[in-house]
C-alpha cells in the first residue's frame, strides 16, 4: 500500500510492504526511485529523506524534562546537547525523538523599515547567505610547517548578527544599513506556535523508539538507568522523569501470565491427585509438565521466538493439554493392574501400546489444528505464528513424554488398588459410582436416539444463533493504562484558538492527576499528525493512569467520565479513547477510504456517507480527512506587468514566503551545535490579508522597489489543507470514533453498508486503513484458518482411521464445543475477536480428542469380536475416567484465566471463557452423542486392524497357493 500526504511546503509518502518482503532490498529500491525523481523536483527543495520504520515504530518510553530555572528554549537545548545523544547510543535504541522548543535564530523583519531604506527581503537573505560563511581558503606553506587557512564566521550570536551589513541605504548619504536597523534578532523556538505541557508546566518530551529486533523491556530498563545517571548532573531546579512507559503494561502482563501459568499448573496437579487419590500416581502425569515446559523453551529458541505475552499464553493453554496423554497411559496401565492382575511393568508396556494409536491420533489432530495459523497472513497472523508453533511444539513433546517417560514411571510407581490408601479407595468408589450411573444413562440414551439427536440439533442450532448474534471486534477492550484525548477545532483555526481549548482540556485532565487516578498527563498542540505543518486545528492529550492495583476503578470508567466532562467544552470536538494495541492511525475509531481519479468525483459520495454516519448515534464525531473548507488566499500575479517591470515570479514568491511565512536561510553555530536561521516578518505585518500587498520587490532591470500591490491580486477561497493519495489515486477517508467498549465489527459493517449503497455504480473504489484494515484482514484470516483447521483435522482423522465415517462421528463433537465456547462469550458479553477465535480453533482439537478416545477403543473391541453396540458401550464405560480426568484438567487449567485481573487480563479472560465453557459443554454431551452416532454409523465401517488382518490373511493364502 502506498499512502501520500501533500501539504503546503511539505509532502510525505508512506510505503507499506508485505511482511515477507526483504526490508533492506525494499529500502534500496525506494532510494533508487527517489533519486530518479529528484531531477523533477524544484531546485531549492530540501533533499528527500528515506527512512525505514516498523509498523509499531512508536516510542516505548517517554521522558519529560522540566525546570524551574531554565526557559523552554534552554531546556530543549540542554536536552538536545546532553541527553538525546546519550540515550541514542543505548543498545537497542533506533531513534530518540525530541519534542519541545528547539532553538533557532529568528530574524523578525520590519518590511516598512526596509522599504524606507530602499531595501528588500531579498537583500537581507542574500546578505545572510554571502556573509555568514565559514569556508576553507587553502594553506600557508612555509619551509617548516603548513597552516590551514579558514574563513571564520564573524556572526555567532544575535548581537553580532544585528551588526551584519545588508547594504547601503538609498537615502541621501547612503549609510550602511545593518540587520539590526531593519529587524529584531533573537534566539527563539524554531516554531513559536507549539504547545507541550505536562502536569501544568512547560516541558520537553524525549521519546525512545526501539530497534525492530530488540527487547522492549531491556531497552526501557537501560534507558531508565541512563536517565537516572544523567539526572545527577542536571542543572538546579531541573528534573528528568518518566512520563509514560509502555513496557510497564508488557512487564505487568507477563508477570500476570506467569502467575496464571503457576496457578494453572497447581490446579491441574490437584485435579489429577483428586482423581487418582494417590500422590505416587499423581506424580507421573505431573512430572510431564516441567519436561514439556523446558522443552517449550527449546522450541522457542529453535524458531527464534522470545518469551513474550503470546508465547507465555500458549504455555498456559498447553498446561491442561500436556498431561492428557500421560493421564491416558497412566489410567490404562492402572486399569490393567487392577482388572487383569498384570504386574506394573507388563501393564505399563501393554497399556501404553494399547493407547498408542489414540495418543498419536490426538497429537496429530492437536498439531493439525494449529497448522493453518502458521499460514495466516497480515500483521495479526504474524503475531499468532508464535502461539501456534509454541502450543504445537509442547503437544508433540508431551506425546513423546507420555509414550516414554510415563510408561517407565508407571512400571516403577504404580501399585494394585488393594495396596493403596483409604483416599484412593474412596476415590475409586466414587468413580465406580459415576461409571455405573453413566453406563445406565448411556444405555437409556442408546434406546432413545431421537432424544439425543434432538438435543444435539438444539445445541448446534443454538451455537449457530449465538455465532451470528455475537458482535465482532479486532481485540477485546483492554485497560492499557493510557487514555488518549483527541481535540479537533474548526478547520482553519489558528494556534491561539486551539491553545485556549487545550488549556481547558489540560485543566480537566489534571483533575485525575490531583485525585491520584493518574500519574502524569500531557497536552500537545498541534497533534502529532500535524507536527511540522502549518495546520493548527488539532491537539492531543495523554492521561497516564496509575498502576492497576492502585486504582479503585478500571480505566474504561475513567474514559467514560472523561468524555462526559470534555464534552462540555465548547468550540471543539474532543474525544478520549483507551490506547489500542492495533490502532496504527490513532483515535480508536473506524474508517473507510474512497479512491478515485479526482477529489471532485469522490467528495459528493463521501459527504453522503458522512451524512448517514452522523444520523447514527453510535458514531462519535464522524468526519472526513479531506476538508475543502479550510480558508486559503490565492495570489494571482500579473505576469505581463511583472515581466515589463523586470520582476521575476520567483522573487515575488520568495518575498511572500520570507515575510508571510518563514524561510530558512542559513545556520548559526554555538558551542559546537548548529541552529537554523529563519527569516519572517513581524506578527503585526502579517495579521491581515491586506498585508500581502504591503511588501516590495526589486526590479532586476531598474533596481527600483516595486510594490506588490501593483503586481498581484488575491481572493479568499476554501480548500483542503492537505491532499492524500492511496495507491496513486485520490483518497478521501470517512472516519468516526466509537464509544469505549462498542464492538468494531458492528460499526464497520454499518459504515461499510452506507458506503456500498452510496457508491453504487460510481467509478469509486473502497479500501480500509488503520485498525479497520487490521480488523478486516484478521476477520478473513481467522475465518480461513478456522475452516482450514476443520478440513485438516478431518483429513488427518480419515488417514488414521482409514475411513470417512469414523472422522465424521468424532467431528460431531466440534459444534458442541463451539456452542459451549460461544455461550461463554455470551454470558460475559464479550465479542468474536482474534483471541476468542483462537480459543474456538483450539476447541476443535480439544473436542475431537474425547471422541478419538471412545471411537478408537470401540474399534479395538470390535476387532475382538464384540458387536457394535457392545463395543461402544464398553469403550465409553472404560474411557469415561480418562476423558473426565483430561477434560477437567483442561478446564481447571483455564480457571486462572477466568479470574485474571490486572494488565492484559481481558485477553486471557476471552480465551479462558471459551476453553472453560467449550470443554464443559463438549465433555458432557460427547459422552452421549458420540456413542449414539457411532452405533448408527459404525456398521458402514471396518477398523484399520480388521483390514490389516484381512490383508495379512490374503497374503498368507496367496503365499501358500504359490507354494
Amino acid at each position: 500500500v502506498i499512502n501520500s500526504v501533500s501539504r503546503d511546503g511539505r509532502a510525505s509518502i508512506n510505503i507499506e510492504f508485505n511482511l515477507g518482503r526483504d526490508i533492506e532490498a525494499a529500502a534500496n529500491d525506494v532510494r533508487n526511485a527517489v533519486s530518479g525523481a529528484r531531477s523533477r523536483l524544484p531546485t531549492d527543495v530540501d533533499e528527500p529523506v528515506v527512512e525505514k520504520t516498523d509498523a509499531d515504530a512508536q516510542p516505548i518510553l517517554w521522558f519529560v524534562l522540566a525546570s524551574t530555572t531554565l526557559d523552554p528554549i534552554a531546556l530543549a537545548d540542554y536536552a538536545d546537547r546532553y541527553i538525546v545523544d546519550q540515550l541514542g547510543i543505548i543498545d537497542g535504541v533506533a531513534r530518540v525523538n525530541l519534542v519541545g522548543a528547539r532553538a533557532a535564530l529568528r530574524i523578525w523583519v520590519d518590511t516598512n523599515a526596509l522599504a524606507a531604506r530602499g531595501l528588500t527581503v531579498d537583500d537581507v537573505e542574500n546578505a545572510l547567505r554571502t556573509q555568514n560563511v565559514e569556508a576553507p581558503a587553502g594553506y600557508v606553506q612555509s619551509n617548516e610547517r603548513d597552516y590551514q587557512v579558514r574563513i571564520a564566521r564573524a556572526f555567532q550570536s544575535p548581537e553580532q548578527f544585528a551588526r551584519l551589513p545588508i547594504g547601503s541605504s538609498q537615502t541621501p548619504g547612503g549609510a550602511v544599513v545593518r540587520l539590526g536597523d531593519v529587524a529584531r534578532v533573537e534566539m527563539a523556538p524554531e516554531e513559536t506556535r507549539r504547545l507541550f505541557r505536562g502536569n501544568g508546566v512547560d516541558q520537553v518530551g524525549i521519546g525512545i523508539i526501539r530497534q525492530s529486533q530488540s527487547n522492549a523491556l531491556d531497552v526501557a530498563r537501560l534507558a531508565k538507568a541512563k536517565a537516572d545517571e544523567l539526572s545527577r548532573n542536571l542543572p538546579p531546579g531541573t528534573t528528568l522523569t518518566v512520563a509514560n512507559d509502555t513496557t510497564v503494561f508488557i512487564e505487568r502482563a507477563i508477570e500476570r501470565v506467569g502467575q496464571t501459568l503457576v496457578e494453572s499448573t497447581v490446579l491441574v496437579v490437584i485435579v489429577i491427585f483428586l482423581f487418582l487419590g494417590s500422590l505416587r500416581a499423581a506424580f507421573i502425569p505431573a512430572a510431564v509438565i516441567p519436561v514439556c515446559l523446558i522443552g517449550a523453551f527449546f522450541v522457542l529458541a529453535l524458531f527464534g521466538f522470545s518469551i513474550n505475552l503470546l508465547t507465555l499464553m500458549a504455555l498456559v493453554l498447553a498446561i491442561g493439554l500436556v498431561v492428557d496423554d500421560s493421564i491416558v497411559v497412566l489410567e490404562n496401565a492402572q486399569r490393567r493392574i487392577d482388572e487383569l492382575g498384570e504386574p506394573p511393568t507388563i501393564a505399563a508396556l501393554r497399556g501404553s501400546k494399547q493407547v498408542f494409536f489414540a495418543i498419536i491420533a490426538t497429537t496429530a489432530v492437536l498439531v493439525a489444528v494449529f497448522v493453518p495459523l502458521v499460514f495466516v497472513g497480515g500483521y495479526v497472523g504474524r503475531l499468532f505464528i508464535e502461539l501456534a508453533v509454541t502450543v504445537a511444539g509442547v503437544i508433540v513433546i508431551s506425546a513423546f513424554a507420555a509414550l516414554s517417560l510415563s510408561p517407565m514411571m508407571c512400571s516403577k510407581l504404580l501399585r494394585p488398588a488393594r495396596q493403596e490408601t483409604k483416599l484412593h479407595h474412596f476415590v475409586e468408589k466414587v468413580l465406580d459410582s459415576v461409571r455405573r450411573s453413566y453406563r445406565a444413562s448411556l444405555i437409556a440414551a442408546m434406546d432413545a436416539k431421537a432424544v439425543v439427536i434432538g438435543l444435539f440439533a438444539i445445541v448446534v442450532l443454538g451455537g449457530g444463533f449465538l455465532f451470528f448474534s455475537l458482535s465482532s471486534d479486532l481485540t477485546p477492550a483492554e485497560d492499557r493504562g493510557v487514555i488518549q484525548t483527541f481535540v479537533a477545532t474548526p478547520e482553519g483555526s489558528g494556534f491561539d484558538y486551539t491553545s485556549r481549548v487545550m488549556s481547558q482540556t489540560e485543566r480537566t485532565l489534571r483533575e485525575y492527576v490531583e485525585a491520584g487516578e493518574a500519574q502524569n498527563m500531557l497536552v500537545i498542540a498541534p497533534g502529532f499528525g500535524d507536527q511540522g505543518t502549518n495546520r493548527f486545528s488539532s491537539g492531543m492529550g495523554m492521561l497516564f493512569l496509575a498502576p492497576w492495583e492502585k486504582r479503585h476503578r478500571p480505566g474504561f470508567q475513567v474514559e467514560g467520565e472523561l468524555n462526559r466532562k470534555l464534552g462540555e467544552i465548547s468550540g471543539a470536538v474532543i474525544r478520549s479513547r483507551m490506547l489500542s494495541p492495533f490502532d496504527t492511525q490513532g483515535g480508536g475509531g473506524v474508517s473507510i477510504t474512497l479512491l478515485g481519479s479526482t477529489y471532485d468525483d469522490i467528495l459528493p459520495v463521501a459527504n453522503r456517507i458522512l451524512a448517514r454516519a452522523r444520523e447514527n448515534a453510535v458514531f462519535m464525531n464522524p468526519r472526513l480527512n479531506y476538508e475543502p473548507n479550510s480558508p486559503r488566499v490565492i495570489v494571482d500575479i500579473d505576469r505581463e506587468r511583472a515581466a515589463a517591470l523586470g520582476v521575476s515570479v520567483q522573487a515575488i514568491g520568495r518575498t511572500l514566503e520570507a515575510t508571510m511565512g518563514q524561510r530558512r536561510v542559513n545556520t548559526i553555530q554555538d558551542n559546537g551545535e548548529e541552529y537554523y536561521i529563519y527569516l519572517q516578518a513581524e506578527r503585526d505585518e502579517r495579521s491581515n490579508i491586506q498585508d500581502l500587498t504591503n511588501k516590495y520587490v526589486r526590479s532586476d532591470r531598474s533596481g527600483e522597489l516595486i510594490p506588490l500591490a501593483s503586481l498581484v491580486s488575491y481572493q479568499t477561497v476554501g480548500d483542503s489543507a492537505q491532499r492524500r493519495r492511496m495507491n496513486r489515486q485520490a483518497q478521501v477517508t470517512v472516519i468516526a470514533t466509537l464509544p469505549g467498549g462498542y464492538p468494531m465489527g458492528d460499526a464497520v459493517n454499518a459504515l461499510d453498508g452506507y458506503a456500498r449503497q452510496e457508491i453504487g455504480d460510481a467509478p469509486i473504489a473502497m479500501d480500509y486503513v488503520g485498525a479497520t484494515r487490521q480488523y478486516k484482514q484478521s476477520t478473513g484470516a481467522i475465518g480461513f484458518a478456522f475452516g482450514f483447521a476443520l478440513v485438516i483435522v478431518f483429513l488427518v482423522l480419515a488417514a488414521q482411521f482409514e475411513s470417512f465415517v469414523h472422522p465424521l462421528v468424532i467431528m460431531l463433537t466440534v459444534p458442541l464445543a463451539l456452542a459451549g465456547g460461544l455461550f461463554g462469550l455470551f454470558l460475559i458479553d464479550n465479542t468474536l475477536n482474534i483471541y476468542s477465535q483462537i480459543g474456538l480453533i483450539i476447541l476443535i482439537a480439544l473436542a475431537a480428542k474425547n471422541g478419538i478416545l471412545i471411537v478408537e477403543f470401540a474399534n479395538q473391541l470390535r476387532d475382538e469380536g464384540r458387536s457394535i453396540r457392545e463395543a461402544i458401550i464398553e469403550a465409553s464405560d472404560i474411557r469415561i475416567r480418562p476423558i473426565l480426568m483430561t477434560s477437567i484438567a483442561t478446564i481447571a487449567g483455564s480457571v486462572p484465566m477466568l479470574i485474571a485481573h490486572g494488565a492484559g487480563s481481558e485477553s486471557r479472560l476471552t480465551i479462558g471463557i471459551v476453553i472453560f465453557f467449550g470443554m464443559a459443554v463438549s465433555t458432557l454431551l460427547t459422552l452421549f452423542v458420540v456413542p449414539v452416532f457411532y452405533d448408527m454409523l459404525a456398521k458402514y465401517t471396518r477398523s484399520p486392524e480388521a483390514t490389516s488382518r484381512e490383508i495379512e490373511a490374503y497374503d498368507d493364502g496367496a503365499a501358500q497357493a504359490a507354494e
